[in-house]
């Protein structure tokens, strides 16, 4: 069963966006560049922040099973 308002409706809608000119945004592939440098950074702090917690925690105890290897 065909309803021509419905066949209507889905023409128009193809036209539409056939003919539609593509849409022009200056600036958003900078933005977008902006904001991935923002995410890295903040990775990359994350990143530096667990780096030195954990190999300040190897230097201790490290340290310690020096000092004890020396001890009677």
């Amino acid at each position: 069963m065909r309803h021509p308002l419905l066949t209507l409706a889905v023409r128009v809608q193809i036209r539409r966006i056939a003919g539609a000119p593509p849409r022009d945004e200056p600036g958003e592939g900078v933005i977008s560049a902006a904001i991935a440098v923002l995410v890295m950074a903040f990775l990359g702090s994350l990143m530096w922040v667990g780096f030195h917690a954990t190999f300040d925690k190897a230097q201790s105890k490290t340290d310690t099973q020096i000092e004890q290897i020396g001890q009677p």
